[in-house]
Parts: C-alpha cells; structure tokens; sequence
C-alpha cells in the first residue's frame, strides 16, 4: 500500500505549480487552467484520506469538486471567448475594465 505521505507530497506539488501558474502567468487560460491544478490537489487529498480512514464521504466529495468545476470551466470558457472575440484580449493585464 502507498503511504499517504506521498500523496500529500504529490498534493502540495500540484498545488504549488497552481498557486505559481495563478501569480506568476498572465494568460487568462493558464490562469484558469492552474486553478483547476488547485483544485485537482485538493481532491486528490480528500480521496487519499478517504481511503486511508475507510470513509466514502471523501470519495463523495471528491465527485461533487470534480462535477463543480467542470461547470466552472464551462462559464470561464464561455466568458473568455467572449472577451477574446469582442476586444482581442488574452492577457489579464490588458482587462482593466469589464464594463461594455
């Protein structure tokens, strides 16, 4: 059996790429596909410690984030094709208003 140590390592790493792709890039798409990274982090966690305490509302957890999140995906795509066909914009830095 894999210990949960190296779960949560894997866990931090993943969130730490997130966490850097979210400060450090300006791309509105990595921006949004490192939160996702973030997410993804997170259930891997809750699903590690499910199994570990032999709990299924972890496990539960886990397909109610993943199922969020794809609906989250859905509305920021649509938003950033949005923005990208009326101004052109994919940096975030050039966003300075969301006014029409």
């Amino acid at each position: 059996m894999i210990p949960v140590t190296w779960f949560i390592v894997l866990s931090v790493v993943l969130f730490m790429i997130g966490v850097a792709g979210v400060l450090l890039r300006r791309n509105l798409i990595i921006m949004l596909m490192s939160v996702e990274l973030m997410l993804n982090a997170v259930n891997i966690n809750f699903a590690a410690f499910a199994y570990y305490l032999q709990d299924l509302r972890g496990q539960v957890f886990v397909v109610f984030t993943i199922t969020l999140a794809a609906a989250e995906v859905a509305v920021a795509l649509g938003i950033l094709i949005a923005l990208v066909k009326n101004r052109s914009v994919t940096n975030a830095d050039e966003l300075d208003s969301l006014k029409g």
